[in-house]
């Protein structure tokens, strides 16, 4: 399709990334498809929008949405990758499994250190470790609790601190609970 014809459909994507503050690649082939156009073309829907819309992490922010706050909060999970990226390098596991999920996991067993808001610490072992997370198996249920955890380097000392925020948790045996949390922030 040509530019003018795509401009409906732009138009359409920039009114959804001011509302939302952002819009994802699907979201841009769904308006496509909506027109009746092929959403093959939304790579030039995009860039019909390059001065109003900001690619960021698989996102398309809109430039009035990228506030202090986002963008600190971009710039904490940037630091967070990095410092994840690093641990997984050490800890890569030979074997690759098929994995259907969307962060890619690696099996990092190692005993970790959990501090909770009310000052209690515990000592937890690590099962799985992604970009965005970490699964922890513990005698304790820890859903919606934020803990500071300590992740060691491959030499045991600890390498980093960061906030989690435990997001779900599952019993697996009688008092041994599975609890996944999400990485919110790296700490000093």
């Amino acid at each position: 399709m040509t530019s003018p014809a795509l401009q409906p459909v732009a138009d359409a994507v920039l009114r959804l990334a001011k509302r939302q503050g952002f819009v994802t690649s699907k979201e841009v082939r769904t308006e496509l498809r909506i027109a009746g156009a092929d959403d093959s073309a939304w790579r030039d829907v995009l860039a019909l929008l390059h001065d109003s819309l900001v690619h960021k992490q698989n996102r398309y922010y809109h430039k009035d949405a990228l506030t202090p706050r986002l963008e600190k909060e971009h710039a904490q999970q940037a630091a967070i990758q990095k410092v994840i990226k690093q641990l997984i390098k050490q800890h890569r596991n030979t074997g690759r499994r098929d994995e259907r999920r969307g962060q890619m996991r690696v099996d990092f067993i190692q005993p970790v250190k959990v501090h909770t808001d009310d000052g209690k610490s515990y000592a937890l072992m690590s099962r799985d470790l992604s970009l965005s997370g970490v699964r922890l198996l513990g005698t304790k249920r820890l859903l919606g609790q934020k803990l500071q955890l300590e992740l060691p380097a491959a030499d045991g000392t600890p390498m980093c601190k960061l906030l989690v925020r435990i997001l779900w948790t599952c019993a697996v045996g009688d008092d041994l609970f599975e609890n996944g949390g999400a990485f919110m922030e790296l700490l000093p």
